[in-house]
C-alpha cells in the first residue's frame, strides 16, 4: 500500500505529522512533544497511517551483508554455535539432513566444536553423501572424502590457485579449502541462485531499507542475478554494490556501484606495488576502495597502502577487528571510514577471550575511540557470517558483553542514539547524525521509514526488531 501522510509520529521528542509524495518526505509538521498512547500502529486507511506515538526512524542500512551467502546459509545446515556446540550434536545434525542435489552444505563451523575439521573428521560423521562446511569466518571450507572425489582434488584442481587447496606431508588434500568460494559453486553448479526472497522479507521485517553488498567476488552476473530479485519484488531494498575492478554498472538507479573491495588475509598478503597500483586504478574510476582488515597486520599494510596512493573521501575498512591507538590516529589522518561489526562481541567474544592476546582485547571492534578522533563509523552485520540483525548489533555496542556476560572494551559503549546512527541510511558510510538523538527523517529525504511500536524514550531501553511495526520503501508500505 501506498502511504501519503503518516500521522502522530515521534520525531526526535516531538508529535510530527509526515507527509509524502514521489517517493519522499514533503513536509514534516510538528504539533508539540510526543504523546505516548503506547500502542501498535493500526491499519492504514486510505493511505493514512496513525503512527500511535510510534518512533519514526529513517530506514536501517546495513552497511556490510553478503547477499547471496546469507540466502545460500539459509539453505543450509547450521553447523556453529550457540546451535551445535561438540561433536555429537554435529554428528546429530548431519545424519538426520536430506541432502539438496547429492550434497550436504553446512556453515558456521567454529574449532570450539571439535578442533580443526578434516575430511577424515568428516568421514566419520558422514561419508555416504558429499559434505561441504564452511568455518564461521567465511574463509575456509572442509569437505569429506566423498566431496573431495567429486571435485577431482585428489588429482587435479583446473582453475583453483595451489594455495586454496591444504595438503598434508603425502600431498594428500587434507578437505579443507581456502577462499574458493567461486570456484565451489562453479564446480558444484547450481540450475539457479539461491533464493534471495527469505532475505528481503528478514531484512524488511527488520526495517532495513538499504543494504551494501560486500562480496568481493561481485561482478556482472551478480549485477544481473540482483537486477531480477529488484525487479520482481523478492528482494526491494536499495542496493550498492562492491566487487571487482570490472564491475559494471546497474541500469537500476536503486543498484549503485560502490567500492572496489581488497581482501588482504595476512598469511599471502599481495605485492606492495602492485596493490597501490590497484587502488589507483580503482580511484580513477572515480571508485573507492574497501580493505578487508581484520589483524593488525592487515591494517598496517591496509593504510601504508592507501598512504602511498592516497586516500579518497570514502574509502572504507571493513572490520578493523584490532585498532590500537596509533593505528586509530593513521585512519583519522587518512579521513577513511570504519565499517564495524559490534554485535560480535556478543557472538563471538568468548572465544576472542581465548583466542586473542591479552594485550590487544581492548582494541577488539573498537566504538567510542574511533567517533572521538572523527573518523566515520558505520555498523553491518557481515551476514551470513554475522547475525543479520541491527538491533542486535546495537545492544551490543550499548552492552559490550560477551554471550557468557563478559566484558570486552567497556570504554567502547555506545548510546542508543549513537548505536542506532551506526545503521543510518548512507552510501559511503559518511553522516551528519547528531549522536545524541536517533536518526531522524529529513524533508527531502527518500521515504524510506522505520516505524516502532514506542516512543523512542521507551524502545531506546529496549532495542529489538520486534519494535519494528512498520517499513516504508519509497513511501510504500513494505512491511508487515
Amino acid at each position: 500500500m501506498l502511504i501519503h501522510r503518516i500521522e502522530n509520529a515521534d520525531i526526535g521528542g516531538e508529535a510530527c505529522d509526515v507527509e509524502l509524495g514521489a517517493g519522499r518526505i514533503r513536509a514534516i509538521r510538528r504539533r508539540g512533544p510526543a504523546s505516548d498512547r503506547s500502542k501498535k500502529p493500526a491499519a492504514c486507511a486510505d493511505g493514512v497511517l496513525d503512527a500511535e506515538g510510534g518512533a519514526l526512524l529513517p530506514g536501517l542500512h546495513d552497511h556490510h551483508i553478503h547477499l547471496f551467502a546469507l540466502a545460500a546459509r539459509l539453505e543450509s545446515l547450521d553447523c556453529g554455535p550457540p546451535a551445535v556446540s561438540d561433536l555429537k550434536s554435529l554428528k546429530a545434525v548431519l545424519e538426520q539432513a536430506e541432502p539438496r542435489s547429492g550434497w550436504l552444505r553446512g556453515t558456521g563451523y567454529h574449532e570450539s566444536i571439535a578442533g580443526p575439521l578434516n575430511r577424515e573428521l568428516l568421514d566419520r560423521l558422514r561419508d555416504d553423501v558429499p559434505v561441504r562446511i564452511q568455518h564461521r569466518s567465511g574463509v575456509a571450507w572442509c569437505l569429506n572424502s566423498r566431496a573431495v572425489e567429486e571435485l577431482g582434488l585428489d588429482h587435479a584442481s583446473e582453475g583453483l590457485p595451489a594455495a586454496a587447496i591444504e595438503r598434508d606431508a603425502r600431498g594428500r588434500p587434507t578437505g579443507r579449502l581456502f577462499r574458493a568460494d567461486v570456484w565451489l559453486g562453479e564446480r558444484i553448479g547450481r540450475d539457479s541462485g539461491p533464493d534471495l526472497a527469505p532475505v528481503g522479507r528478514m531484512l524488511t521485517e527488520a526495517g532495513i531499507t538499504r543494504v551494501t553488498d560486500c562480496s568481493a567476488a561481485n561482478e556482472a552476473e551478480a549485477v544481473r542475478s540482483l537486477g531480477r530479485a529488484r525487479a520482481t519484488g523478492a528482494l526491494p531494498q536499495r542496493l550498492q554494490l562492491m566487487g571487482r575492478l570490472d564491475l559494471p554498472d546497474s541500469p537500476d538507479p536503486d543498484c549503485v556501484r560502490g567500492p572496489h573491495k581488497i581482501m588482504l588475509d595476512e598469511p599471502a598478503l599481495p605485492d606492495f606495488g602492485r596493490l597501490v597500483d590497484q587502488i589507483g586504478r580503482a580511484h580513477e574510476d572515480a571508485r573507492n576502495v574497501a580493505f578487508h582488515v581484520v589483524t593488525r597486520t592487515e591494517l598496517v599494510f591496509a593504510l601504508a597502502a592507501l598512504e602511498e596512493a592516497g586516500a579518497r573521501r570514502g574509502d572504507r575498512l571493513e572490520h578493523a577487528s584490532i585498532a590500537p591507538p596509533e593505528l586509530i590516529d593513521r585512519v583519522a589522518r587518512l579521513g577513511l571510514t570504519v565499517v564495524t561489526q559490534p554485535h560480535f562481541i556478543f557472538e563471538r567474544g568468548d572465544a576472542y577471550l581465548k583466542d586473542v592476546e591479552p594485550s590487544e582485547q581492548p582494541y577488539l571492534y573498537r566504538l567510542t575511540s574511533w567517533l572521538d578522533r572523527g573518523v566515520r563509523l558505520a555498523g553491518g552485520s557481515d551476514a551470513p557470517y554475522g547475525a543479520p540483525d541491527p538491533w542486535a548489533a546495537m545492544r551490543a555496542a550499548m552492552e559490550r558483553r560477551t554471550r557468557s556476560g563478559r566484558s570486552i572494551g567497556a570504554g567502547e559503549a555506545l548510546s542508543p542514539e549513537a548505536a542506532c546512527a551506526l545503521f543510518a541510511p548512507t552510501l559511503d558510510g559518511t553522516r551528519d547524525y547528531d549522536e545524541r538523538r536517533p536518526p531522524s527523517p529529513r524533508v527531502g529525504d527518500p521515504a524510506d521509514l522505520c516505524l516502532l511500536d514506542l516512543p523512542w524514550e521507551k524502545a531506546r531501553l529496549d532495542l529489538d526488531r520486534g519494535r519494528v511495526r512498520r517499513t516504508l520503501l519509497g513511501g510504500e508500505s513494505i512491511a508487515p
